[in-house]
């Protein structure tokens, strides 16, 4: 398994492996990485950037049994989601801002992030593993009181694209299996969000063939797998953890 990022470096963007607490930087793409420069940074100094550049983040509304069991929602017979525009990507460190036009509730959304490594466009459920370059943290921060506020038309769209409201990072893990993985969200410090993967309706590889039926991905797209039980409003200045072992931690602050 190598955990893959993008970083800042004396002035433009570079790739590297993160190995413990340094960042050995690389030659090349995440998509095609090349040889080792030699070239190490501190990862408690880097200026992380987005780990790729999507033209888009496809996510997921109830794609957890047991949120819709809590809930009372039904299993739905396909995919249910939404886009997140480029203009709410940011990095793990980098704030969030609150909205200026909104001053509703905000809620955080721990999630586990797909990241397509080769174009793909109506792949099979067994071909879509090797268009899969690995797996990210993402926080799907919410407008929690837009998606309702007009009952004859659902607000997906603004509440869920506000700047900054599309965070994931801070690398990319390959080599992994996502169905061994947990979700953990932390608050302030205090856990508030801890699901299993495992527990998804549609899991990764099944989401990325429904996905790909409708839609081109192309290298560095994000597919948010959707969330759990937990997801609760944020107050500004509240630090908001996205923890998945085997990847890492996805850290912001909101406001």
């Amino acid at each position: 398994m190598t955990l893959w990022t993008r970083i800042e470096h004396e002035g433009r963007a570079r790739i590297g492996a993160v190995d413990g607490e340094r960042i050995r930087l690389h030659e090349g793409t995440i998509f095609d990485p090349g040889p080792a420069t030699g070239e190490e940074v501190a990862a408690a100094v880097a200026r992380w950037l987005t780990p790729t550049e999507p033209t888009k983040m496809v996510a997921l509304w109830n794609n957890f049994r047991a949120a819709a069991e809590k809930n009372g929602w039904a299993i739905p017979a396909e995919p249910l989601t939404f886009l997140k525009a480029p203009n709410s990507f940011a990095a793990h460190g980098q704030a969030i801002p609150v909205p200026k036009s909104y001053d509703g509730r905000v809620a955080y959304e721990g999630e586990l992030g797909i990241v397509i490594g080769r174009t793909c466009s109506a792949v099979s459920v067994d071909e879509a593993a090797s268009h899969i370059l690995g797996y990210t943290c993402v926080n799907d921060v919410t407008a929690m009181e837009l998606l309702q506020r007009d009952p004859s038309f659902a607000q997906w769209t603004r509440a869920k694209n506000f700047d900054g409201f599309g965070v994931f990072g801070p690398v990319v893990a390959t080599g992994l299996d996502p169905g061994s993985l947990t979700v953990r969200t932390l608050v302030n410090g205090r856990e508030r969000q801890n699901y299993r993967v495992d527990d998804m309706i549609f899991p990764p590889a099944e989401l990325v063939s429904r996905l790909s039926q409708d839609m081109t991905f192309v290298p560095g797209d994000v597919i948010a797998c959707g969330t759990s039980l937990g997801v609760l409003p944020m107050k500004a200045g509240t630090v908001v953890e996205i923890v998945i072992d085997g990847i890492g931690t996805l850290r912001n602050r909101y406001g």
